[in-house]
């Protein structure tokens, strides 16, 4: 099948065909036509499935047929939980576009907020955005909803992730109730159906990988090695296996400073991307990994969805991550779009749990290799993946009654009610007391000698 049969314009065609594309992706081919009918979607798909495109298309095919966007207003409004994500976004609503007359502009954090306002004083038909810049936008009457036709959350687990749940509220409490809503998501936890619950009605769901799924497209491999020999272990691959872009993780702001005075100690172009550097820094970085002025790039999990480069060839866990879902989004880099790629991990005995957890999530023990000369000291434990499901616990049994007792009866009473126990000739006998104890009996008091 391809993109002709999907219902997209001549414009948006000739776009898609200028990026070398003629069949759709299975996300876009569920969620293409889902969009086009006006339906809500809820749509989980591992990162590099074409998910962009799978609203994207379908989105500028609804704005082309519709009303002029009037100043400050926006017609469609997609959310995206990082910076780096927002501008590849938006480098794909332009490129799409292209042969339409529609505005699109992007806004987020950590740059000059005035020129984002002058871009959205004659109105956007679609505008990319991070949560907070948004807010801040709207709270001076930058940008109005009053046009709005779709909004789209892009990365929504990520964003949850990331603590924007609340400002994720606001923004739907000035939104109109009568929108499309679009979700996309990594996976479908619980956390994000209980966001879809206020978010979207009555949607059509597409899932089209397992959860917690890695591409197959990815090879996987873990390298055993102490943790102070890891700088060492990463520059002797690069030279020897002669790697001209790769993109390495680490766990800390500071460690990936570190590695990257390290890497151009020893002649490796480097540069580092995370939430300390400013947005300006962190551009021209990305820029530059990608026209391979610099070799490798390294980064904590802010880039880890936010991050699309063609053909990527390698990505290396420097650090595991503390969350086994992010190494599944951090290898998520490579192996996109039906290329293949190669994840390593560079994992020492201090990580053994943080590997596990990652095993043990993607359901599959990754194969290990140790580097001669690099052998650790202090061995990385085998790992056993537990495949098995958990067992059930068993319901404790209840404690059956006696079977002379019934409710709203005293354990004493049962058999006769209130009335007394009779002899087999007729005569009452003595009482029992519950407990089985006969009544005590009164002396009789001795006559007194004065009578």
């Amino acid at each position: 099948m391809s993109f002709d049969s999907l219902g997209l314009s001549a414009p948006i065609l000739q776009a898609v065909a200028e990026q070398g594309y003629d069949t759709p992706s299975p996300i876009q081919l569920q969620a293409i036509p889902a969009v086009l009918e006006g339906h809500d979607v809820m749509a989980a798909a591992q990162t590099g499935t074409g998910k962009t495109a799978g609203f994207t298309l379908p989105l500028l095919e609804k704005l082309s047929k519709g009303p002029r966007v009037q100043p400050n207003q926006v017609r469609a409004l997609i959310l995206t939980p990082t910076r780096e994500l927002a501008a590849q976004v938006a480098d794909s609503v332009e490129t799409y576009s292209r042969h339409l007359p529609l505005r699109s502009t992007v806004v987020f954090g950590g740059v000059k907020i005035n020129p984002q306002m002058m871009k959205l004083r004659r109105g956007v038909d679609v505008l990319v955005a991070t949560p907070g810049r948004l807010l801040d936008l709207y709270n001076q009457n930058a940008v109005k909803f009053k046009q709005l036709e779709v909004l789209v959350l892009d990365e929504a687990d990520r964003m949850l992730d990331m603590g924007f749940i609340h400002d994720i509220r606001k923004i739907l409490a000035v939104l109109p109730k009568s929108r499309q809503s679009l979700l996309f998501s990594a996976t479908f936890s619980d956390d994000i159906r209980n966001l879809a619950k206020g978010l979207v009605r009555s949607p059509v769901e597409i899932s089209v990988t397992p959860r917690n799924a890695t591409a197959k497209s990815v090879d996987q491999c873990v390298c055993p090695v102490d943790k102070s020999k890891k700088a060492a272990l990463l520059t002797q691959l690069i030279k020897e296996n002669n790697w001209n872009q790769v993109l390495v993780f680490t766990r800390t702001k500071h460690g990936a400073n570190r590695l990257t005075r390290h890497l151009e100690d020893k002649g490796i172009q480097a540069a580092a991307i995370h939430g300390n550097k400013s947005q300006n820094a962190r551009t021209k970085a990305l820029a530059e990994f990608k026209s391979g002025k610099i070799r490798i790039l390294v980064a904590t999990d802010i880039a880890a969805r936010g991050l699309d480069i063609d053909q990527l060839p390698q990505v290396v866990n420097f650090d595991l991550p503390n969350v086994a879902e992010d190494y599944v989004h951090r290898i998520g880099r490579t192996g996109r779009a039906g290329a293949t790629g190669q994840a390593v991990s560079l994992v020492c005995a201090d990580e053994l749990k943080e590997l596990v957890a990652i095993e043990k999530l993607t359901r599959q023990v990754i194969d290990r290799e140790i580097i001669p000369g690099f052998k650790p000291v202090n061995a990385l434990p085998e790992s056993k993946l537990d495949t098995r499901p958990p067992k059930r616990k068993k319901p404790k049994k209840l404690k059956q009654p006696k079977v002379e007792h019934h409710d709203g009866q005293r354990s004493g009473e049962v058999s006769r009610g209130h009335k007394p126990t009779t002899s087999a000739k007729g005569k009452p006998t003595t009482e029992k007391r519950e407990g089985g104890q006969k009544p005590r009996r009164r002396k009789p008091r001795p006559k007194s000698s004065d009578s």
